[in-house]
């Protein structure tokens, strides 16, 4: 069950609370979020394992969200609108959309779940959980194949 607003809009971060650390997605609309996921990892969005920590790749997955949520808490959470300007909600939903099923670059600590959805909302990856001293995410729209 959400934390505080129950009623997430297209564009918001969702925040779970993981037991051992936060995992991040980005609200679609219709009861639905994207969201990375190692990919090696047999059901990674519900879980962390040691090899997550080590996994290059992750698959951008378009999922219920209550499927991502499982039994742990979350909220709504644009906590860096105070320090950036979202793009405007039509524009993340596009481009999140041009991601969903594409393996992407992934590392925990330049690379992860929150700098993927706070690439999509503000233009720019960040984190909180971890110190942001390596490359910054970079995203462009990919090509049709």
């Amino acid at each position: 069950m959400a934390d505080g607003r129950r009623h997430p809009q297209p564009g918001d971060l969702i925040e779970v609370y993981r037991p051992v650390y936060q995992h991040w997605a980005l609200y679609m609309g219709d009861g639905y979020v994207i969201n990375v996921t190692p990919v090696d990892e047999g059901a990674p969005s519900l879980s962390v394992s040691i090899a997550s920590i080590f996994t290059r790749k992750a698959k951008v997955k378009k999922q219920l969200l209550k499927e991502v949520v499982g039994n742990d808490k979350w909220h709504v959470n644009n906590k860096y609108d105070r320090s950036r300007t979202p793009r405007p909600v039509g524009e993340i939903i596009w481009l999140a959309e041009r991601w969903i099923d594409r393996e992407v670059p992934y590392d925990v600590l330049a690379n992860n779940c929150e700098h993927f959805v706070t690439m999509l909302r503000y233009g720019e990856g960040v984190s909180d959980q971890v110190s942001d001293t390596g490359p910054q995410m970079q995203l462009t729209v990919p090509q049709q194949p």
